[in-house]
């Protein structure tokens, strides 16, 4: 029973984006390994599943690089339907701070396409997920000390 005179309480707030999926950032090599239905594919599907997906805004023009290599290697269907599939993924673009992607990629010895999968992670508190050796071992270090 409410009080004579007490106020309702009326809650309203804009949709918001709740999530029950742990979040993962994927690089280019974890991506590709599923569109392009590489020996890594079922591992990288295991990584990936019941995960939110998360990459730096750059990924799109990694796999279209990848693509026109395949395509150049005689798979141009393959690579059409990658990137068909790519545009259908269900994947959040971010996009990165140049300077502090500038610091990790000097400060880890890394390529700027790599430091903006890391600093991404980092910035998300999220794990990383590539089948790269330089980069793996990278984040190990940087997201041990996040």
């Amino acid at each position: 029973m409410r009080a004579e005179g007490a106020s309702s309480l009326y809650i309203a707030e804009p949709a918001g984006k709740y999530t029950r999926y742990p979040p993962l950032v994927i690089d280019c090599s974890v991506l590709a390994a599923v569109l392009f239905d590489e020996p890594e594919r079922e591992t990288a599907l295991v990584a990936m599943a019941g995960k939110e997906l998360f990459a730096p805004d750059l990924l799109d023009h990694e796999m279209v690089s990848v693509a026109l290599k395949k395509s150049k290697a005689g798979l141009e269907k393959a690579a059409k339907r990658a990137l068909q599939d790519l545009s259908d993924l269900r994947l959040t673009r971010c996009a990165v701070d140049s300077a502090a992607q500038y610091d990790l990629a000097r400060r880890m010895n890394l390529s700027a396409y790599d430091a903006a999968y890391l600093l991404l992670a980092t910035k998300l508190r999220a794990p990383l997920a590539t089948f790269d050796q330089q980069l793996g071992n990278a984040a190990r270090t940087v997201l041990s000390e996040a």
